[in-house]
């Protein structure tokens, strides 16, 4: 296969697994672009940072071979940058869509407490 694609593929794949979840649940995240790149540039960042000390500390490695070799001063490769963009962004899909289909169901009645 494309071995140099394989981050960048795992990557597509949680987007794929969660994309849909916005316009079928219509939960509304990526409507709110403000508020998604204030919740996740300030996490990014750290790990970021984080990333960098332990490549130049020696404790963080990449597989050259599964890398497309974009790779940003201090080491650190495009996927990772990505990885810090893609995977909260789906992680915030899925939790909105959890919650917005309780809240709903709740408002259905779906958890009233039915009497013997």
């Amino acid at each position: 296969m494309l071995p140099h694609l394989t981050y960048l593929l795992v990557l597509a794949g949680c987007l794929f697994g969660a994309l849909w979840l916005e316009p079928l649940l219509k939960v509304g995240v990526l409507r709110q672009v403000r508020r998604l790149v204030l919740t996740i540039a300030p996490v990014a960042a750290v790990f970021v940072v984080w990333d960098l000390l332990a490549i130049r500390a020696g404790h963080w490695t990449f597989d050259p071979a599964q890398l497309t070799g974009v790779v940003f001063p201090g080491g650190l490769p495009l996927e990772e940058v990505l990885f810090f963009l893609v995977v909260p962004v789906c992680a915030i899909l899925g939790f909105e869509a959890t919650r917005q289909t309780l809240l709903r169901m709740a408002s259905a009645g779906f958890f009233r407490r039915r009497r013997p």
